[in-house]
């Protein structure tokens, strides 16, 4: 009887268990480990924890089927991926506490022949780190484990199609580890895997987003300067992008998410005489946020001064793009979260149609909000917000470009 591939999964979130799912469904023996009890619950029910189309029903199968179980700590496997979050400390310096913590975890199951992989998007040399970590443990595995970094490269709201057709970055320790790594994700992606070094990958990674990074920092210094100049700037990008080698993105109220707006701390970090460009855009659009919050408090002080009551407002969208439920690091989450404390005794509506219930913010249903609504803040340009009805009574400011 052919051997299944046994894969450990090291993290089950909005990258690892899009993975393990995808992986079990291409003949891989999976077990996604979490250290949240209720994720592993949920998963193990076939209920996924993120939003992301058509992925739950895949989730029901492999679970009906046995290709994967959800632990809460990991057993003995042919491949181990750490795809666990590295945020930032202090400072903005990268916090791999994780992944080492990860890696320490699976260390004492690793045998000779097995892979080891880091998807986590890490600082240039962490899989070295991690490779001396594991070493130093299991000093008798020197040479016989294949030691590899593949970053992911998926959008959310498309990942089970980016996860297959996308193209791979496969960084190995060595070069024979980053043919077995290939091996694997050959399993199940359609797309070219590119074999290169670990430093190269993990810097390959933190690139590609530090790059979307200043170029949306291009467009948010573009905005703040059209306001000034009374410029409509989405028409001028629409304009300037007639030319053929000219690609503006479009502005909106910050940037958010786990990537684009972590992802160059690790290079400034660690660079920080040689990363200029970078860091400016990442100052740049930080300070978008900021503006965009003094904006919408000079228009609810002015209703007051007008119509001497406190404005209702609505803050459509908390999410950091359309269409997802992901609130890390969103611009707009910070933007609602500030208002709200600024201005204690007005009846701020909070609106996020993409997840039912939040800790800190009461959520109005956006239809609702709309309606009552004197000042209408268009925070993410989620699409039900698109086909809200024009309402020329309504204060609209839209940050994001909903109404174009």
């Amino acid at each position: 009887m052919e051997h299944r591939m046994k894969a450990c999964f090291m993290g089950l979130g909005y990258i690892g268990l899009p993975t393990a799912i995808i992986a079990a469904r291409h003949g891989v023996d999976v077990i996604g480990v979490d250290i949240n009890p209720a994720i592993v619950e949920q998963t193990n029910n076939g209920r996924l924890h993120i939003v992301e189309p058509g992925l739950e029903e895949m989730l029901r199968d492999v679970v009906k089927s046995g290709a994967l179980r959800a632990v809460s700590a990991p057993e003995t496997a042919d491949a181990y991926f750490i795809v666990v979050p590295t945020p930032f400390k202090g400072n903005h310096q990268p916090d791999i506490s994780y992944v080492e913590a990860a890696t320490r975890t699976v260390a004492p199951f690793l045998k000779e022949g097995d892979l080891y992989v880091i998807e986590s998007t890490s600082p240039v040399g962490t899989t070295e780190r991690m490779a001396e970590v594991i070493f130093a443990l299991r000093p008798e595995l020197k040479g016989k484990i294949h030691i590899a970094y593949c970053p992911e490269r998926v959008l959310p709201g498309n990942v089970i199609y980016e996860l297959v057709h996308n193209d791979r970055v496969i960084g190995g320790y060595d070069d024979v580890a980053a043919r077995r790594a290939a091996d694997f994700y050959a399993q199940f992606v359609r797309g070219e895997l590119h074999l290169t070094d670990s430093k190269t990958a993990e810097m390959c990674k933190l690139t590609e987003n530090s790059s979307r990074d200043v170029q949306i920092a291009f467009a948010n210094e573009l905005s703040l300067i059209c306001d000034k100049a009374g410029i409509d700037v989405w028409k001028l990008i629409e304009l300037a992008n007639k030319h053929p080698r000219v690609n503006i993105l479009n502005p909106g109220c910050g940037v958010g998410g786990h990537c684009i707006a972590v992802d160059p701390y690790f290079i400034t970090a660690e660079f920080p005489k040689e990363s200029k460009i970078i860091a400016t855009a990442r100052e740049i659009n930080i300070y978008k946020s900021d503006w965009c919050i003094e904006k919408v408090r000079a228009v609810m002080f002015e209703f007051e001064l007008k119509n001497h009551r406190k404005p209702v407002v609505a803050m459509m969208g908390l999410a950091f793009k359309p269409d997802i439920d992901d609130l890390r690091e969103s611009p707009a989450k910070r933007i609602v979260t500030s208002v709200m404390q600024s201005c204690n005794d007005a009846d701020i509506l909070c609106v996020e149609p993409n997840i039912s219930e939040h800790k800190v913010f009461k959520l109005t249903d956006y239809r609702e909000a709309y309606d009552r609504a004197d000042i209408v803040v268009f925070l993410t340009a989620h699409t039900p917000f698109r086909n809200l009805p024009e309402a020329p009574d309504k204060l609209i400011i839209d940050f994001c470009g909903v109404r174009r």
